[in-house]
């Protein structure tokens, strides 16, 4: 039996497997929103319908993630998969959106983009050592 959703500790796990701060949520949140306030809003069983959404479109993840994920659910079925390798694990039983999916694809999106970045920058480099060199 699934345990109960903690919609404020889901948005705490998110936001900080995503490395962000409760200052850097708050100021995306808005002029009326501090450290605190978000402090305060993750220790909250239920959030609004509102937040949720402005909270879920910051962390670029599902409001259905925030909503759905069961933290202890996940763990005995991870637990479960590594006693029994041939069962698959799923942590929703329904067909609604993994949200550990969504963060893997969150987190290759930002390594992808990082890679493309840093290979501009040698690109960059390459281009002012030749034009150095040719003085």
């Amino acid at each position: 039996m699934p345990g109960k959703i903690h919609q404020g500790r889901n948005i705490k796990r998110f936001r900080e497997m995503l490395g962000i701060k409760q200052e850097a949520l708050a100021h995306e949140l808005g002029a009326d929103w501090s450290q605190k306030k978000i402090s305060l809003l993750e220790q909250k069983e239920t959030v609004e319908e509102a937040i949720l959404a402005q909270v879920s479109e910051i962390l670029n993840i599902p409001v259905e993630a925030i909503q759905n994920f069961d933290e202890e659910q996940a763990v005995n079925i991870i637990a479960n998969t590594f006693e029994n390798c041939n069962q698959p694990a799923s942590i929703f039983n329904n067909s609604q959106i993994n949200p550990l999916d969504q963060l893997i694809k969150l987190h290759e999106e930002k390594i992808a983009l990082y890679e493309r970045m840093l290979k501009e920058k040698d690109e960059m480099m390459a281009r002012l050592e030749k034009l150095l060199h040719r003085e």
